[in-house]
């Protein structure tokens, strides 16, 4: 298979889903599809990989994949760049809060037999969650010794390290 064609195979997968043809998206997946997601314990086999995209699917509309960069080497895709979308379902139990979304994005997508047989996504789920409004508090451990910084600057006096 060509470079140009392993790279329209790819680039196929990614404008379906912006399209809203899923189907046309899962079609260019292999049966024997594994996916390895950035804070997922375990791979996704493909019924788990069709189900998380559903589920991105159903919460985020007017998705749109913007790639500053394709290198394709051998049978694999390397797409890089941003995700923009606008948050009109439930996800992750939050309920859609009708913000919009812009968050980086690489992607590998190893080809075999015009299918896409293993993908690995990386996606700032850290800079999502900001972005629609989910904060952040620190632990145990961190959160006293920030409430010790701040008691310390009040009384002007220097806190020892927990470590």
């Amino acid at each position: 298979m060509s470079t140009e064609q392993t790279k329209a195979i790819v680039l196929q997968f990614y404008q379906a889903f912006d399209d809203r043809t899923l189907e046309q998206a899962f079609a260019l997946l292999a049966p024997h599809f594994v996916g390895h997601m950035a804070g997922m314990a375990e791979p996704l086999d493909l019924d788990q990989f069709k189900q998380f995209g559903l589920s991105f699917y159903e919460a985020f509309s007017n998705g749109r994949h913007t790639f500053d960069e394709v290198i394709v080497e051998g049978n694999r895709v390397v797409t890089c760049g941003t995700f923009t979308a606008t948050h009109l379902g439930a996800f992750q139990g939050l309920p859609p809060t009708g913000k919009p979304i812009t968050i980086a994005i690489m992607r590998i997508d190893r080809i075999e037999d015009g299918k896409i047989v293993e993908h690995w996504g990386q996606g700032d789920a850290q800079g999502l969650m900001q972005q629609l409004g989910i904060v952040f508090l620190p632990g145990p451990t961190l959160f006293s010794l920030i409430l010790k910084q701040l008691l310390a600057r009040l009384v002007k006096k220097p806190v020892r390290s927990l470590t």
